[in-house]
């Protein structure tokens, strides 16, 4: 909707808007306890978008004053009158936006009663893709903030868990099977260096979030026909300055970089986060008992049971962040000047995923704050499977002696029958000692776990390094 589009019709009046706690609101999150009471809950709701929606329209009032297209005295009418967001009744707008398409139609209106006298310049020039690209822009800026300092207390915390168990020795595993040894410590420190790797992404795209201004086919056209001098060049600028948001090169209305960067930056950070949630899961099964959340929740039919919901939560956010991913990228292919329906399907699945993402983050440095580890489990799941974690290491120190052919034949006959005997791949290999030359203190170096671990303190202290 530009300055002069005001012909389009009205649904009948919607009725009185729903407070808070009307039970039939459309969503007040009860089957998202992923992000329910959180920041990002907060900072993505209904009157959230309605805050950053009336904050681009009063930026656009003061950017426009600053350029001599409206009086100083309408930037601050239009600002007040902005500022009381309780005047404007979400399920209202919502309704009415049924009849153009998006809320900012109905907004102006109201905006526009509110500033009374100085009413005929609020939106001047502008269209109401220009407001609520702008205002969705803002609303991820906000979310994005919370996100961040979620990501930082998980950094804190991992850090804290990698540097403390940085020898604990566990079985390393592959294709859900014990491999060879690893430690705790390398682990989680390779779960923060998926943190910071977020941490990083996050940032890059929040401080280049930008502001939209083009009016209705982006080339500015009615926003200079109000500048004193005919040139709204600059306004761009000063209307994303007014904002705390990038100036953008060129209007953005089909050219949708920053919303794709934005959904593959959250995806990315829902994927991180959901490795170690998954990391998590497994580790807390009762089978292996290496890990568990803190504060574990409860069953409905089975008292005894302390189930990991913080990782649950984290996961099952990140196994639905790809496909909200998806929707945004397919919103690229976005015709014309202006698109139809490519712009007006973003709006839903950004805004969840945000909360996915926020919730996520949250839920993630609460769950590493308060793991729990249990390296004496670690080390009795390391004898699970007798030995057979340095089978590997075997044959390398065997083939000097052997040659490379017998040295791996002698370790897989050893091991298949460790697998059917249950018998300790070191019990059988001390059988052998003739034919291996191996002293006993030699074949119990070989065999331990602890010392075949590679260079995993190395790599934790050099990933730690990492700020």
């Amino acid at each position: 909707m530009t300055h002069h589009e005001h012909h389009e019709h009205h649904d009948p009046d919607p009725g009185p808007d729903p407070g808070p706690d009307d039970p039939h609101l459309v969503d007040a999150g009860l089957l998202a306890p992923v992000r329910a009471g959180l920041p990002a809950e907060a900072a993505t709701g209904d009157g959230a978008f309605l805050r950053a929606l009336l904050d681009a329209e009063a930026a656009l009032a003061r950017a426009q004053a600053t350029t001599g297209a409206v009086p100083a005295e309408a930037a601050r009418a239009i600002t007040e009158a902005a500022a009381d967001a309780h005047r404007f009744a979400p399920h209202r707008l919502a309704l009415q936006a049924r009849a153009g398409g998006n809320p900012v139609i109905p907004l102006v209106g109201a905006l526009r009663e509110a500033a009374g006298e100085w009413g005929t310049d609020v939106h001047l020039g502008a269209t109401s893709q220009d407001v609520l690209d702008t205002a969705a822009m803002l609303v991820a800026a906000r979310t994005l903030g919370t996100v961040l300092d979620d990501l930082a207390r998980a950094e804190r915390a991992l850090a804290a868990l990698a540097a403390a168990h940085r020898d604990t020795v566990m079985a390393g595993r592959t294709l859900t099977q014990h491999a060879v040894p690893t430690t705790f410590g390398l682990k989680a420190a390779g779960w923060r260096a998926l943190v910071l790797d977020a941490r990083d992404r996050t940032t890059a795209v929040r401080d280049g979030l930008p502001a939209q201004l083009g009016g209705a086919a982006g080339t500015l056209a009615a926003l200079a026909d109000h500048q004193p001098d005919g040139d709204a060049t600059g306004l761009p600028a000063a209307y994303a300055a007014e904002l705390g948001l990038a100036a953008p090169l060129l209007p953005w209305h089909t050219l949708r970089t920053p919303i794709a960067d934005l959904a593959g930056a959250l995806a990315h950070t829902a994927g991180a986060l959901g490795k170690i949630a998954a990391d998590v899961l497994t580790l807390a099964r009762t089978e292996l008992g290496e890990l568990a959340e803190g504060t574990g929740g409860g069953s409905s039919a089975m008292p005894h049971k302390a189930n990991p919901v913080r990782a649950t939560l984290v996961l099952a956010a990140a196994r639905r962040a790809p496909h909200l991913a998806a929707s945004l990228y397919g919103s690229l292919v976005a015709e014309d000047e202006r698109p139809a329906g490519a712009w007006h399907a973003e709006w839903e699945p950004l805004r969840e995923l945000l909360r996915l993402v926020g919730g996520a983050a949250h839920h993630t440095a609460a769950l590493v704050a308060t793991l729990r580890v249990d390296p004496a489990a670690m080390r009795a799941n390391l004898d699970r499977t007798g030995g057979l974690l340095v089978a590997e290491r075997l044959a390398t120190a065997l083939t000097p002696r052997l040659g490379r052919a017998a040295a791996r034949d002698l370790v897989t006959e050893l091991a298949t029958r460790t697998r059917t005997e249950g018998r300790p791949l070191t019990e059988l290999l001390a059988e052998r000692a003739e034919s291996t030359g191996l002293a006993p203190d030699a074949l119990a170096a070989l065999t331990d776990p602890a010392r075949a671990t590679g260079h995993a303190a190395m790599l934790t202290d050099r990933a730690l390094e990492r700020p």
